[in-house]
């Protein structure tokens, strides 16, 4: 018997405009009114989340792939960046004047044009970019123009005196080896080919959604789990129903329980449906 669903948010929950269906309002209406438990588990933080979920109905919140979950006023999971790790990311950044960001639990600051691509209707320009858009030459530019060019940008932000649970940092795919190497200490999501989430290594959405479980005396097993791109993997074959969107990477569906329909045609309400959740 499934007693909680989670939903990554971009790809899956919404559509590319940010907006969730008629039909996915509909079916967590449904779901809930049965006592099942409805939340999301995505790589965003808690800042304007109601926005980003179009102000849909939830019961817990597993935020920053993981690294922050509450529960109505109450968090229940929060696991923040070492000082001296975080120390590391911030030098990197400053040294190699990279466009980063650093999420807080109640902000979030550093670069303008990161935290601009957090905004709705940039992320849905994104949606659109080809395939082909050169993002190792855009990140070379931005570094080069940056107003805010000197060594210690990052540095001297008053927000790294707070608990900071992710960053996110403008890279290509192919620096994959070499942020590796220069940020042994940390885990690397990546949710598409722009930018990459860094969080406390070993983290994952699922390390959230078992925090959240252990609180609330439920198995994996009665956990049923939405997503569409690489960071879900983890989650969709740790739950005991994973269903991958129609529009989710080859990968991330090998790995499904189930593939539904696309985030654009009902993809939610219809794999509910077929599992008889609703």
């Amino acid at each position: 018997m499934i007693k909680a669903i989670f939903f990554d948010i971009d790809g899956t929950l919404v559509t590319k405009q940010s907006k969730a269906l008629y039909s996915t309002r509909l079916a967590i209406q449904q779901a809930r009114k049965k006592g099942i438990m409805v939340g999301v588990a995505t790589g965003r933080g808690p800042v304007h989340l109601a926005e980003r979920i179009d102000c849909l109905t939830m019961d817990m919140f597993v935020t920053y792939n993981g690294q922050l979950v509450y529960q109505g006023e109450e968090d229940i999971y929060q696991h923040a960046f070492e000082p001296d790790v975080l120390k590391e990311i911030v030098t990197f950044a400053d040294q190699e004047h990279r466009q980063i960001i650093f999420g807080g639990r109640r902000r979030v600051d550093g670069s303008y044009i990161m935290r601009l691509s957090q905004v709705g209707w940039v992320k849905r320009v994104a949606t659109m970019m080809p395939s082909w858009f050169p993002v190792r030459t855009t990140k070379g530019l931005l570094q080069s123009f940056s107003p805010n060019r000197s060594k210690e940008r990052y540095a001297r932000l008053s927000i790294l005196q707070e608990p900071i649970y992710q960053c996110v940092l403008f890279s290509a795919e192919s620096e994959t080896e070499k942020l590796e190497r220069r940020l042994p200490n940390v885990t690397f999501q990546r949710s598409n080919p722009y930018s990459v989430d860094i969080i406390p290594k070993g983290g994952s959405k699922l390390l959230g959604i078992q925090k959240f479980l252990e609180a609330n005396n439920i198995a994996f097993s009665e956990v049923m789990a939405f997503g569409d791109n690489l960071n879900d993997l983890e989650m969709l074959k740790g739950v005991g129903i994973g269903v991958a969107m129609g529009n989710a990477e080859e990968e991330t569906k090998a790995h499904a329980d189930y593939v539904t329909d696309t985030n654009e045609n009902d993809g939610i309400y219809k794999a509910l449906k077929y599992f008889e959740i609703i």
